[in-house]
């Protein structure tokens, strides 16, 4: 695996070289669509992106964990966690990528 990471400035450098707004312009387009999402994912909505995948949220109840250093119960609070899941379009793109 490489030690890349796609970041917001490399999208916002793709939207300014493919669609060929300015750089400011990309950027806060960028910029919109992620607050967008995440303010759908904050109100429990599901994201669902085409050939991408759907981001959803999901509510865990209260359970009882275990600390592995000392063997000690420790109550787990209920909360809401981010759940993807990966679109079979997606999957298959990965997977294909490993064989090169």
């Amino acid at each position: 695996m490489g030690d890349r990471t796609l970041t917001r400035m490399d999208l916002s450098e793709a939207v300014f070289r493919e669609v060929g707004l300015s750089r400011n312009e990309s950027a806060q387009l960028v910029e919109s669509v992620l607050k967008h999402i995440c303010d759908a994912l904050a109100a429990g909505e599901t994201v669902k992106i085409s050939s991408f995948g759907t981001f959803s949220v999901r509510e865990k109840g209260a359970r009882v964990g275990r600390n592995p250093k000392t063997g000690e119960e420790v109550p787990i609070q209920p909360r809401r966690v981010l759940t993807f899941r990966p679109s079979h379009l997606m999957k298959d793109r990965v997977a294909a990528g490993n064989r090169r």
